[in-house]
């Protein structure tokens, strides 16, 4: 299993921040902790976009990682924000902090970051150790859109504009796709010019993509049972137009 580049753009905490201030998914990550209790563990949890308003809620959180720099402004807007959250560096595919959560999230599309059955299953596989009894496994994960994987590869698309967290001059960032229907991986280049930066650059940020069968077949045989199944963050039923897949599971043998 090859970690991820973790050089790139994509995973500089400081960049991030500015990129993705989404914030309509904290309801209901907030109504699942009201609902199954804490202490929680954010597989991934990157600068803490969902694990510092859980925490601001007055939950016990645990935010695992594998990037010093989205950990690094993690911790740095904790700190600022008088909360205590526990960040641990870490690989959700091989990780073992010898503690029982009875929630365990996977927001955000991060799922998507592992790449093939060995890497998924070794994840599962750390949350099915992790789970206390009864405890749930919540993941966050788009509905594939065969518009978008089957774009033209030639084409560039708009993927985010923001303000660079020094010069606060606007970075613009398009892309274009391949989507690999044999690996289901979509290997996606990004395309920008930070201020002062002579030539564009371009990074890949590849995704494996889940479709919803397949997924819940993949969480079944890694011994999880599936509750509920939801659309989007105000938890109506997930149908084949549902732009997510918001999956709750507990283990199967408890």
């Amino acid at each position: 299993m090859k970690p991820p580049k973790l050089e790139y753009l994509f995973f500089d905490g400081r960049h991030y921040d500015q990129r993705y201030r989404f914030t309509r998914d904290i309801p209901f990550w907030v109504s699942q902790v009201k609902k199954y209790g804490d202490p929680v563990l954010e597989l991934a949890c990157g600068t803490g976009r969902v694990s510092i308003p859980l925490a601001k809620e007055g939950f016990q959180v645990t935010g695992i990682d594998i990037s010093d720099s989205m950990l690094s402004e993690a911790e740095k807007k904790s700190t600022q924000s008088g909360i205590n959250i526990q960040w641990i560096k870490g690989d959700i595919r091989e990780f073992d902090l010898k503690k029982k959560f009875p929630l365990i999230i996977f927001p955000a599309n991060t799922i998507c970051h592992l790449y093939d059955l060995e890497e998924l299953e070794a994840c599962l596989y750390g949350v099915n150790r992790h789970l206390s009894p009864g405890g749930r496994f919540v993941i966050d994960v788009f509905n594939p859109r065969l518009d978008i994987l089957l774009r033209n590869p030639k084409e560039r698309y708009p993927h985010s504009e923001y303000p660079d967290p020094d010069t606060k001059a606007i970075i613009k960032v398009t892309e274009n796709n391949v989507y690999d229907s044999s690996s289901q991986v979509n290997f996606i280049k990004l395309y920008y010019k930070l201020p002062g930066q002579a030539e564009e650059s371009i990074e890949e940020l590849n995704m494996r993509i889940y479709f919803p069968q397949e997924l819940d077949v993949l969480l079944r045989y890694n011994g999880f049972k599936i509750e509920a199944k939801l659309g989007d963050y105000d938890e109506k039923p997930f149908t084949s137009e549902s732009p997510k897949q918001l999956i709750i599971c507990r283990t199967i043998n408890e």
